[in-house]
């Protein structure tokens, strides 16, 4: 068998378990995107994306620590730190190279990384790209994790990473819990905030600012291109650490730096978040509102709503037969198949936005309703 018919036959595969994906353009009522505070449309920020063209045209042409750096980057990540109340930040061009470069960067032979088992798949590979030995913990189980630290045979040092707030369950981890571990037994914390960053905390800043534990994590990863509407990432933490990783960091090394107009915008956006309370209390609301709606229709609900809403079904092609129904009522909700999440987890993954009013979460109850009982069989529902 060669190459071309081993592919084609993995091809083949992939679409008889209903696992085919496709690109297609947005249509209908946002809600699948990350946009959650509807700023990548916000005229404030597409003007600022503009004026950052023009002064420092549309590409880098290097890496920051050749001829790509401008002080835009610079202004940007201390104006982010200021926002996340650390020491310091590095703007990466995405999450994914972020987390790709931290865990390769930090993590080195003979230390061990306790890693939640429904970590992001750029967490996954960034620890395998380093040299550490990983173990995993029952998702958002802090005793699990006490227990696998305890009685972990570690030479080196210990670290703990997370979401803050998981991008296909919607839940929250037990950060608090986690920081008194990490204080108990000498751990380093690192967290993914890229869900959370720009709405939660009183400034909008995150989960870690909302627990009130930012002086005991590491590192923490802000997604710029989810709530704050733009593109890329900050790492955020320690002045030492993050000088590290600017000599270290070959994700960061290694890549051209980002266009310049990109942070210029971000510059802006920080600052929407922060004066803007309404437009992230808006979002809550609504988040509370769509968990009364699904509750009252018989869905399970959440204790603590967040705007990731997932409808879990299980097989794909279920998922995608109702993902279909509603797209042509109107609604962008996609479905969410493996091996992005568990084999028999195949699900909707509905995100809220501001820009949703409760009239079209009304509505799409009642169309989720009626196309889930379509293919599901009695008992989904309690």
């Amino acid at each position: 068998m060669d190459l071309n018919e081993r592919i084609r036959n993995r091809l083949e595969s992939i679409e008889r378990a209903g696992e085919k994906r496709s690109m297609t353009e947005p249509r209908g009522i946002d809600l699948s995107s990350n946009d959650y505070l509807c700023l990548a449309e916000d005229p404030r920020l597409k003007e600022a994306m503009l004026d950052g063209v023009r002064r420092y045209g549309v590409g880098s042409t290097a890496s920051r620590l050749l001829r790509g750096h401008r002080e835009v980057f610079e202004r940007a990540e201390s104006e982010f730190a200021k926002f996340k109340g650390t020491q310091r930040s590095l703007y990466f061009a995405t999450g994914y190279q972020a987390n790709l470069g931290i865990f390769q960067t930090f993590l080195e032979e003979g230390d061990v990384v306790f890693s939640d088992e429904l970590n992001h798949a750029s967490i996954i590979d960034g620890i395998r790209l380093s040299k550490a030995e990983k173990v995993i913990f029952e998702h958002g189980h802090a005793e699990d994790l006490r227990t696998k630290i305890e009685s972990a045979n570690v030479q080196g040092e210990r670290f703990i990473v997370t979401e803050s707030l998981f991008s296909m369950d919607g839940d929250v981890a037990p950060l608090d819990e986690y920081a008194a571990i990490c204080r108990d037994t000498g751990t380093n914390l690192i967290v993914d905030e890229a869900h959370a960053v720009g709405i939660y905390g009183k400034k909008g800043s995150g989960l870690i600012e909302e627990a009130g534990i930012g002086d005991e994590v590491l590192l923490s990863v802000n997604t710029a291109g989810k709530a704050l509407g733009v593109a890329g990432a900050f790492v955020s933490g320690a002045e030492w650490a993050i000088e590290y990783l600017i000599q270290r960091c070959r994700s960061f090394i290694f890549s051209t730096a980002p266009p310049p107009a990109l942070a210029y915008a971000l510059t802006k956006s920080i600052g929407i978040v922060e004066i803007e309370e309404d437009r992230r209390n808006r979002l809550i609301e609504l988040c509370g509102k769509f968990s009364l709606l699904l509750g009252e229709a018989g869905f399970v609900v959440p204790e603590r709503p967040t705007q990731i809403v997932p409808v879990v079904i299980g097989r794909s092609e279920d998922a995608t037969a109702v993902a279909s129904e509603l797209q042509e009522a109107g609604f962008d909700i996609r479905a969410i198949r493996p091996p992005t999440v568990p084999e028999g987890t195949a699900r909707l993954r509905i995100s809220l936005n501001v820009g949703v009013s409760e009239a079209d979460l009304e509505r799409l109850v009642v169309l989720l309703r009626n196309a889930v009982t379509k293919q599901i069989e009695t008992g989904f529902f309690v």
